[in-house]
């Protein structure tokens, strides 16, 4: 398991401070460049809306990174919030592994 304690870059963070603002970009003009909506644009850039496999390879293309890129940001902030969630953990502490003695 992951232990770290500091929570990872957001894809909203990574998105808006690395390649948005040095581009330029407003939410309006990347809605456009990645055929959405702008209200898609405005989701992803509050940690309103998570990065699917479609997403990641949008922004993939548009940027000229690779959707795993995109993917694991959005993975590496899951499993955070996950392992740093009260009720998650109560969830995970309740499972059981499997015995593998036949």
């Amino acid at each position: 398991m992951l232990t770290t304690k500091r929570k990872p870059a957001t894809v909203a963070e990574i998105l808006v401070e690395e390649f948005m603002q040095p581009l330029g970009l407003t939410k309006a003009a990347l809605a456009e460049a990645m055929g959405v909506q702008r209200k898609h644009v405005n989701e992803l850039c509050n940690d309103r809306r998570a990065v699917t496999a479609a997403t990641a390879l949008i922004l993939a293309r548009l940027f000229g990174n690779s959707p795993d890129f995109w993917l694991n940001v959005q993975r590496r902030t899951d499993l955070w919030i996950a392992m740093h969630d009260p009720h998650e953990l109560e969830r995970i502490e309740r499972a059981r592994p499997l015995s593998t003695a036949a």
